[in-house]
């Protein structure tokens, strides 16, 4: 089994190195959720009705970093990857075709773009976009690394769950 390497902050860091030290923290443990496992097992999902999946997980934080920074910060045309208006949880919809290899390879393109858009910014900078389900007011950088945290945290703890069912395998 892969063992990703996972390093809390500083419990004297800055508020922008505890902010992406917590971000990167929790996009670790995600990869650690989903490390040594096959295709199959990361398309295993919960329990029926929910089609949750690790792979899926994975999928659709790919799509939340890619709406954050590109384009709610940076206001890029970066549309959906993994969902549209015929299947809005297309990201969780994992098909026989779905594979680690490309679900990772996005999610890592999707972080290393969403440090390059928010490296050169202040914590205070605002984004250029706006979200459709807001009230169309900007978000600052440091409202959008405190929600990129909250939703990893949230889906990590699915994870948790997911791994456990998949191979017993627990831990945090």
């Amino acid at each position: 089994m892969t063992t990703i390497e996972r390093t809390e902050p500083s419990t004297l860091a800055g508020e922008r190195a505890m902010l992406e030290g917590w971000l990167d923290y929790h996009r670790a443990t995600l990869a650690a959720k989903c490390a040594g496992l096959s295709d199959a097992q990361l398309r295993q999902t919960s329990v029926p009705p929910s089609e949750l999946s690790l792979l899926g997980l994975v999928r659709h934080m790919a799509e939340v970093e890619r709406a954050w920074f590109r384009r709610t910060l940076a206001d890029e045309d970066a549309p959906p990857l993994y969902y549209g208006e015929t299947d809005p949880d297309g990201d969780f919809h994992v098909g026989e075709d779905a594979t680690w290899d490309e679900a990772y390879a996005t999610w890592q393109a999707e972080i290393a773009r969403a440090r390059e858009l928010a490296g050169p910014l202040d914590l205070d900078a605002l984004g250029k976009g706006r979200r459709e389900r807001t009230t169309g007011e900007p978000y600052s950088l440091r409202w959008i690394y405190t929600h990129m945290i909250e939703e990893y945290a949230r889906h990590n703890g699915h994870a948790d769950l997911l791994r456990e069912r998949i191979d017993g395998a627990t831990g945090d």
